[in-house]
This record gives C-alpha cells, structure tokens and sequence, in this order.
C-alpha cells in the first residue's frame, strides 16, 4: 500500500540495504531509492500541441507520481487525473499539487478563460481511496478554488468511499511482533469522503467564517455535494480484512448528461474500500485503476475500454531497497509491498486481457521510472502504450469532423 513505499525507503536505509553495500552501491541505491536522478535523465514534460485538443473527449495527467513522498528532481506531481467530455470536467483523486495543475490544464485549453471562472466546468470528482497521496490537495482544491468558480455553475459533485467499518490488523511480520498501536480518533477512526470533508470545512471554519461575514462569497460548503459511494449486495463479501476486493460486477455510481461512471472494488489491502472507476460517454471509455495489484475484477470493468489508466511500480526498484540475504521479515514486507500494486509487465497483462486499446502508466512507483523502463509493459500488451507524465494530453474517441 501507498504508505508503505516509504516505510520500505525508511526500513531499507536503516537496515543493511546501504551498511552492507559498498559505498558506491550504496549512493547508487540511494539514488533510486530517493528519486535522485538527474534531470536529463527525466522525461520532459508532454506538449499539449499532439492533436488532442481536436477531441471532444480528452484524458489529462495531471499528476503521475505515486506515494506519499516527495523526490527531489522528479517532473512529476502527485496523482491527479481529468477527463473533459464536451464543456465540463471530470477528475479523479486529487493527489500533492493536483489543484494548481488541475488550473494549469484548464487554462492550456483556454488561454483567455476568466481565473475567476477557471474551475466552472469542473462538474464532479471521484476518490478511489483516501490514503493520503490521492487526497492530500483536495483541500486546496475546495478552499484555493471558491475564487476560481468551483461549483458557481452546478454544485462540485465528490464521490468517494465511505467508513471502513473497522480498522485493519497490524501487520505482521515474522519474529518481530507489534503490539496494538493506540487509535486514532477512536470515535471516528476509519471516516469516509463525506466525514473528511466535513474535517475540511470544520478546520478551516475561520477562513469560511471571514469570507462568507466579510466579503459576501457564497457558503462554500453550498457550492459542494458530497456522498459516500453505497456498494451494492455483494456475493461472497465477509468484512474488509477478509474479503476486501470479492468478486463482483461493475456497479453504477454516477451520471449525468455526459458520461455514466461504473466501479468495482480492487486489491489495495488492507484498504477498504478501494474502488477503480469506468467513464462512458457517446465518445468511448476511459478506466482509471486505482492502486490495486492484479485484480480481475479490474478486467471485468475495463473490459475493451479505449483507455486504460493504470497504476505501476517497478519491481527492481522494491529489489534495490532489500538486497539479499533477506529475511522473513524483509521478504514479507517485500511481498507486502508487490501484492498491494502492480509490476509494469502485469500491467500490460492486465490490459491485454482486459482488450484495452490504449494503455496509459500513472501513479509511478518510484517517481524517476524511466520511460524505456514502462514500455516494458509492451512485452505483454499488444495495443498502444504510453507511459504516462505530468500534463499529457490524450484524445479519446474520434476528432472533430472524423466519419463514424
């Protein structure tokens, strides 16, 4: 799980990962472990000049990184994506800087837009778990965007996972028993999207208070509809630390207008629930994946999409922090960290069986991936592959003008 790249950098750095190394195998590791590549050796950002804007339907990185961490010298921000179909906008999670490049996007679209109307076509966003790296921003997004329009044209519509229900096991590994941590917020210690932004509202109540009395802005708390996503009955399901991906069908949240947004539960555990989302609209379909390791409930929902936006982390970057010998320990954490995210290679297993047609690599594990390294996934994947960074544009179905 997210959280755990870092515990991994942490643990590696303070164990034999680097005492045991030679000095110049230790500083390289801890350049990899650190995303201390050099700059040339990174990816420039995408145009936005390669045609998509002749689409009515467009995919846009706005954020590719995964983890709760920042390294020094990447290009990438944290995991943030948007989906425009038509005049509105559709996000998904809201990861370190998503606002700012959410304005940014918007504003390459239209360079003479009104800042104080920049974030109007923003009709919905969606969560697919609420560790920190996928909603950290979401804040700013709300606060920074009341003076950009957020929600002036209709209410900002947020969807997102609700309570866990109870909290997860401890995790253990082998010979090195912990003890129960005390709880966080025990009265609400697993809250859902709904109790997290009512968080928000309650601590920034001050700014809301001054500007709401002083300035005359409307409550912003008005501009913003958020829900809980409600899962269906589902065969099988026992709790989340039992069951928390089950074997399901996809199961419609949400729509409007535009697009029809479908979900299934994946393999993020001990996260609960953790959801992939699937957008239809007249123009094709775009499946966002979530973290997830190999799931084939992920299959099922992105079953012939046009484009598949996948997770994946590079499983000789998780070899580099635990070098041999390892012990039961090191290894089950090492396991631990795979199972909860997937290998570039399964990646592309995943989209051929799945018979997506494009395949996009995001939330990058560890940040400084190169791009030969993600077009690995070709090895098993017999469509388009585009490994994935900040601000890319991507078209989605027929340009404008184009016969059926």
């Amino acid at each position: 799980m997210c959280q755990e790249v870092g515990h991994a950098v942490q643990l590696a750095l303070s164990r034999r990962g680097l005492l045991k190394a030679g000095a110049g195998a230790s500083l390289a590791a801890l350049s990899l472990m650190l995303g201390g590549a050099p700059v040339s050796a990174l990816a420039a950002p995408p145009s936005t000049g390669d045609g998509a804007a002749d689409f009515d339907t467009r995919l846009i990185l706005l954020g590719t990184a995964g983890g709760p961490a920042w390294f020094p010298g990447s290009s990438r921000h944290g995991i943030a994506s948007a989906l425009q179909v038509g005049d509105l906008t559709y996000m998904v999670d809201c990861g370190d800087g998503a606002a700012r490049q959410l304005a940014t996007a918007l504003l390459s679209s239209s360079p003479k837009a009104n800042p104080f109307q920049l974030l109007e076509p923003l009709r919905a966003l969606f969560f697919t778990h609420l560790h920190s790296d996928h909603v950290v921003d979401y804040n700013n997004l709300l606060l920074q965007g009341w003076t950009a329009g957020v929600g002036r044209r209709l209410p900002l519509e947020v969807l997102g996972p609700g309570p866990r229900g109870e909290l997860p096991p401890v995790f253990q590994v082998p010979g090195q028993p912990r003890a129960e941590p005390e709880v966080v917020f025990p009265d609400a210690p697993t809250p859902g999207t709904v109790q997290m932004t009512d968080g928000i509202f309650r601590a920034f109540a001050t700014d809301l208070n001054d500007r709401v009395r002083d300035y005359l802005w409307p409550d912003l708390r008005t501009l913003v509809s958020v829900k809980d996503i409600a899962l269906p009955t589902i065969p099988g399901f026992r709790s989340p630390n039992q069951t928390p991906a089950p074997d399901m069908e996809p199961f419609m949240v949400w729509s409007d207008a535009n697009v029809r947004v479908t979900a299934t539960l994946v393999e993020h555990a001990p996260v609960f629930p953790s959801f992939a989302f699937r957008f239809d609209s007249e123009q094709g379909s775009v499946v966002f994946s979530g973290d997830t390791g190999p799931c084939q409930n992920l299959v099922r929902l992105a079953r012939n999409a046009d484009v598949l936006v996948h997770e994946v982390i590079d499983a000789a970057w998780v070899d580099a922090l635990f070098p041999p010998p390892q012990d039961e320990a090191t290894q089950a954490l090492k396991h631990h960290l795979l199972s909860a995210h997937t290998s570039i290679e399964d990646a592309g297993r995943i989209a051929e069986q799945a018979g997506a047609k494009t395949l996009v690599l995001s939330h990058v594990i560890p940040h400084n991936v190169t791009d030969d390294r993600l077009r690995l996934a070709s090895r098993h994947y017999s469509g388009r592959l585009v490994p994935g960074q900040d601000l890319a544009h991507i078209g989605v179905g027929r340009r404008r003008g184009a016969g059926a």
